[in-house]
């Protein structure tokens, strides 16, 4: 696995009212793979009595036997794809999370990240709670336990007015399924059908393999209720400034997908050609580095009349090796993953195209590959911002300091690299590119500006700063 990396967070779907929701959910899981490749878990009801398998891995060997499919009888299901971003990669936090309570069974998978859990977490102690993972969404089941509210919806609308930060939740209850969106809306969250059946799916793609059509988003500070009597939907507060995460666009997302109400592989498509417009530069070819930066490659190929080729082949079938990179060969890391086209290299003044630059070790590692492939020059360009601030609203990305546009301007990166020149997409250009009319995006990672306040430990927040 390669640390440098901004991984994944995390995926959610759901379904209710369809005899194969097991199966279903788990194709569904398996479209969204792209957004938590640690862990998964499906849990289904039938007739109220809940049935649930999970476990490390990704879906296919999570779900490798028959028989772990077979036994998710129900026609309700809830399923998460997990990255951590907060709390240990243990099987104690592999969600989606069961509990019973009030003598009715609760089920939980949540795609974000709490901004105020520590606070929350200490307040529960003190209260005598007990926790059994390390996970912040253990603590919205803990608000809900304590809740004085007797309907099981006041309970769950109760807990989520208690907590802040980034959250998309499913919650599946005897008799339906509960949906759930943070008021800034930072995650995405889509609401679909498949003939009688509702489904939820933290993207559009997960849509998409079983033949459901898409109906509309879940709207940020929205509670969705699911049930045989159809769809009922609860204001959870007023009205607030969104604040999508842009990262969304440019990185996470599958470029098939249909999230915060526009197609990402056409914002993929402007942010390409913004970068080209931005920054022209002559050169033979212009290759993206494979495969999230592929739709951005295209736009700046069409914006600048380079041609475009496929110059690095991506090996999909990598997984964990048992050989360490020192004692083998330097940069195996990217090796097992990448490898160069010579023929399209050679003799070449290359331009290279990426989605982001996080800690630089990678694209150093890549830019080497392609020198040695014979480019004549090589141009890097990245189709978004450099990244100065870590995210605290469910991506896992590494500290301040440990960034590499944090620590070195634009020229030092560019000698670091080894590049004849490398150039990023302005702030204005990246958040000019969505076609939302009146749309707001969290930005944080780029500007060091947040929409909410970021955590705070010892008095200090993340960043340091007091």
């Amino acid at each position: 696995m390669l640390d440098d990396m901004v991984h994944d967070n995390c995926g959610i779907f759901g379904i209710f009212g369809n005899r194969r929701a097991a199966e279903l959910t788990y194709l569904g899981l398996y479209a969204l793979q792209h957004r938590g490749q640690e862990s998964a878990g499906i849990v289904t009801s039938n007739n109220g009595a809940f049935n649930l398998h999970k476990g490390m891995g990704q879906v296919s060997e999570v779900f490798s036997a028959p028989e772990n499919i077979a036994k998710l009888v129900g026609r309700v299901a809830v399923g998460h794809t997990r990255y951590s971003t907060t709390g240990a990669s243990s099987l104690l936090n592999i969600q989606p999370f069961m509990i019973t309570n009030r003598r009715a069974n609760l089920a939980v998978a949540h795609n974000g990240n709490l901004t105020n859990s520590l606070e929350l977490k200490q307040e529960l102690d003190s209260q005598g709670s007990i926790f059994q993972t390390t996970s912040d969404t253990e603590i919205i089941l803990h608000l809900m336990a304590t809740s004085a509210k007797r309907n099981r919806l006041d309970r769950i609308c109760d807990a989520l007015k208690q907590i802040s930060g980034a959250y998309s939740l499913l919650f599946l209850t005897e008799d339906s399924i509960i949906a759930a969106r943070d008021p800034q809306g930072f995650r995405p969250l889509a609401l679909g059908k498949l003939r009688g059946a509702y489904l939820v799916a933290s993207e559009t793609c997960a849509f998409d393999i079983i033949g459901a059509k898409y109906v509309r988003d879940i709207e940020p500070g929205e509670v969705v209720e699911i049930s045989k009597t159809g769809i009922t939907s609860h204001r959870l507060t007023r009205r607030c400034q969104h604040a999508f995460c842009i990262f969304e666009y440019i990185y996470f997302s599958r470029p098939d997908s249909r999230i915060f109400g526009e197609n990402v592989d056409k914002v993929r498509r402007r942010l390409g050609r913004q970068l080209a417009y931005e920054h022209p530069v002559e050169a033979d070819v212009v290759i993206g580095i494979p495969d999230s930066a592929n739709t951005a490659t295209l736009g700046f190929a069409e914006q600048s009349g380079i041609k475009f080729e496929i110059g690095l082949i991506r090996n999909h079938y990598v997984g964990r090796t048992f050989i360490d990179p020192q004692q083998h060969v330097r940069d195996l890391d990217v090796r097992l993953k990448f490898n160069p086209v010579k023929g399209v290299l050679k003799d070449k003044r290359v331009v290279v195209v990426d989605d982001s630059i996080v800690r630089g070790t990678t694209s150093k590692k890549l830019v080497k590959m392609i020198r040695e492939a014979g480019a004549k020059e090589i141009h890097f360009r990245v189709s978004s911002p450099p990244i100065i601030s870590p995210c605290f609203f469910g991506i896992d990305m590494p500290t301040r300091k440990e960034l590499i546009a944090s620590n070195m301007s634009v020229k030092k990166i560019e000698k670091y690299l080894g590049v004849d020149s490398l150039r990023y997409l302005s702030l204005e250009g990246m958040l000019s590119m969505p076609s939302l009319p009146k749309a707001t995006f969290c930005h944080g990672c780029f500007s060091g500006k947040y929409p909410i306040p970021v955590p705070r430990i010892n008095g200090k927040n993340k960043l340091g700063k007091p």
